[in-house]
């Protein structure tokens, strides 16, 4: 817990819980940052090596998402220690005993992120009845399978383009994380006109300045395979991937992919966060003093958050479509024009609106944390 100290402060963290059970080989954490707004909604991410750290920023990221985009919910993050490639049976069985370990935290709901899924979320409703993004057979919205999280992308590119001196009609996308996020994000872009130079997975990347063929990709991906497999353009190392020339550049994959040792190998003029917290702070002031337009990820990717707030409600899909295009784009737009009213960073003024959103939620109940 002492990793946290530093990162205390009049939001949260409101609880930080620990699960461990060596038999089963589980080892996991869960922190619940903020559920002044409601009951916290946060997806359980699967990776070999995750933190408690990472967690605890991450919880913070939903508490101003999710404040930003008007939920009646809460921030929360959970983490899985483990490959999220092993054996279904065995990922089974730790996603089910992790539910079970948290079924009297009922401040939380799970929702599926990097490494887990609909089918994860199923195991874990079927253990204690509180999880989001759900199969459609349970009554969920497959928000990977519309990419839900991309189609906010999408309409936070449109904003701010308009205040960007290129169009979208040909301008030059470059995709950092080609999964469930990034894959669509590309599909809805180059529907548009726009051209995909280079894509990355966590195996290796590849780029073509004349335009890659989208339908091949998503034919690799389909099939469980690499886009290094991809028979042409130029492969690279993934973290090649920061200095190929673009116009817009979305980092969907990890955290603080972007930092101060590279940062300012970036091409770009427009960065739109597909990730959570994929920019380092120091890095994000460094692309405001470069002129790079960079959209924060608690403004950009909301898209699925809001699928699943709208899934909770047992509300439609295409409500939830249409309610993750309303949201995005005003709030792309607010954050912008306050940006530029002001003379700060994007990531500056959407934090500001953010805030003053959960300090609002506070207010209006008898705090407590519990």
């Amino acid at each position: 817990m002492s990793e946290l100290f530093d990162s205390m402060d009049e939001l949260g963290p409101t609880r930080t819980i620990h699960v461990y059970e060596p038999s089963l080989g589980l080892r996991a954490v869960l922190v619940i940052d903020n559920v002044a707004a409601g009951p916290a909604i946060g997806g359980l991410r699967m990776a070999t090596d995750v933190s408690t750290r990472e967690c605890a920023r991450l919880a913070r990221a939903m508490t101003l998402k999710n404040a930003a985009a008007g939920l009646a919910h809460g921030g929360a993050k959970s983490v899985l220690f483990g490959d999220p490639r092993m054996p279904v049976t065995e990922k089974e069985q730790l996603v089910r005993a992790f539910a079970c370990a948290l079924k009297n935290e009922s401040a939380y709901i799970f929702g599926p992120d990097m490494g887990t899924d609909e089918n994860c979320m199923a195991w874990v409703k079927d253990e204690i009845g509180r999880a989001v993004g759900l199969p459609k057979t349970l009554g969920g919205i497959p928000l990977d399978e519309i990419g839900a999280t991309a189609w906010g992308l999408n309409h936070a590119v449109e904003v701010a383009l308009e205040h960007c001196d290129f169009e979208l009609e040909g301008a030059r996308v470059a995709v950092q994380g080609f999964g469930a996020v990034g894959s669509h994000a590309a599909r809805f872009l180059c529907a548009k006109g726009a051209v995909l130079v280079a894509v990355a997975d966590s195996q290796g990347a590849v780029h073509d300045p004349l335009g890659l063929d989208l339908a091949q990709l998503l034919a690799l991906k389909s099939a469980g395979k690499s886009v290094i497999g991809y028979p042409n353009g130029l492969p690279l190392e993934s973290e090649a991937m920061v200095g190929i020339e673009c116009d817009i550049w979305i980092p969907a994959a990890r955290p603080d992919v972007i930092h101060e040792g590279n940062v300012d190998q970036l091409q770009t003029r427009l960065v739109v966060q597909g990730a959570n917290i994929p920019i380092t702070p120091a890095a994000e002031k460094r692309l405001h003093q470069r002129g790079i337009l960079n959209i924060p990820d608690i403004i950009a990717n909301a898209g699925g958050v809001i699928c699943a707030a709208m899934e909770y409600q047992h509300q439609s899909q295409a409500s939830a479509l249409d309610a993750i295009e309303d949201k995005v784009r005003s709030n792309t737009a607010e954050t912008l024009e306050t940006a530029l009213a002001r003379q700060i960073t994007p990531r500056a003024a959407a934090l500001k609106m953010a805030k003053a959103r959960v300090m609002q939620a506070m207010c209006s109940r008898r705090w407590s944390l519990y």
